[in-house]
């Protein structure tokens, strides 16, 4: 009876080790998965924003153009040469739009929207409303749903700024 006792822990002790290793076998499979997903999601993501450093490099240029389009024409010659940059600028910006770039362009009395803009500065305004755009500095640029650059703009504010008053912290001499 003792051996067919012995024969039974066995089993069971086998049984105990089989489970615990096929509960092993799972979890390190459900790890493997999902590991596998987390690369594959990362995989997805580096070709989808593959092209942000390159379109960092392009703003300063997209800038120029748009500055140079927005310049007062005074000659002739100088208006055939915008309307060449015009359509050079279009067309950039259209590769852009098929790689998934947008603009984000602000206007004058837009409300401040802080998730895509940047106030470069805060100006009192007594005929605006607060939070309003005063001036669109630099457009913004989106690829996909990553925000490249936030548009630079200055926003009004309903609080004037008060001169701080100095303290003098200077010891007194008495004369």
């Amino acid at each position: 009876m003792s051996q067919k006792k012995n024969e039974n822990d066995k089993i069971a002790k086998l049984n105990a080790d089989l489970e615990h290793w096929k509960n092993e076998y799972y979890r390190a499979y459900a790890d493997m998965q999902n590991l596998r997903k987390q690369v594959e999601k990362e995989h997805r993501e580096a070709i989808r924003y593959r092209a942000v450093g390159f379109i960092e490099n392009l703003l300063p240029i997209l800038d120029g153009f748009h500055m140079a389009l927005q310049a007062e024409v005074k000659s002739e010659e100088m208006k055939n040469f915008l309307i060449g940059f015009e359509f050079i600028y279009r067309n950039l910006l259209s590769v852009l739009e098929n790689e998934g770039v947008s603009e984000i362009s602000p206007k004058v009395g837009d409300e401040f929207d802080p998730s895509t803009m940047q106030a470069l500065e805060t100006i009192y305004d007594e005929n605006a409303k607060p939070n309003k755009i005063l001036k669109v500095n630099a457009k913004g640029y989106k690829l996909h749903e990553r925000l490249i650059r936030p548009s630079i703009v200055v926003v009004s504010t309903n609080k004037k700024d008060e001169p701080k008053k100095e303290e003098n912290n200077s010891p007194e001499m008495d004369a």
